[in-house]
């Protein structure tokens, strides 16, 4: 599972010029998958997105947590995190789960967050044509694969 978290004062998805997922102040996630990614990939990712300290303490320095801040978060599928730009200018996709995979998968990050974070995870709509609008506050960005997490 590969996701990017971004802290931001704001962000949103759209389908179909309908908002299906809105937040304040909070971390953006885009999440990736692959067929080879299991529950304990979820765990330990939702684990990470929870707990780690992206935002600023009263003296500036990132030490406080999405639930330190009782910040929210958008979850947002993006299979395009596994493009393969190796060959050509073309990605590949190849890596990607397809539908019947990456749903559960999805939706099992959606619970994990939810169980986490103890608060409603905003989100797109898996496999849509969205349009994902934010405002990336630092900026901080981070990526992270749970593959590499030994």
């Amino acid at each position: 599972m590969k996701v990017v978290i971004q802290r931001v004062s704001r962000a949103s998805v759209t389908v179909d010029e309908k908002i299906t997922g809105e937040i304040k102040k909070g971390i953006l996630v885009l999440a990736g998958f692959e067929d080879a990614d299991t529950i304990e990939d979820i765990r330990w990712i939702s684990n990470k997105i929870v707990n780690m300290r992206l935002f600023n303490d009263e003296n500036g320095v990132m030490n406080k947590s999405i639930k330190d801040i009782d910040g929210n978060i958008l979850l947002v599928s993006q299979f395009t995190l596994y493009a393969s730009t190796k060959k050509g200018n073309r990605p590949s996709y190849i890596k990607a789960s397809k539908s019947d995979i990456a749903i559960p998968l999805y939706e099992a990050t959606i619970s994990q967050l939810q169980t986490d974070a103890g608060k409603k995870i905003e989100t797109g709509i898996f496999g849509a044509d969205m349009q994902v609008e934010l405002l990336n506050d630092g900026p901080v960005t981070i990526v992270m694969d749970s593959k590499n997490r030994e």
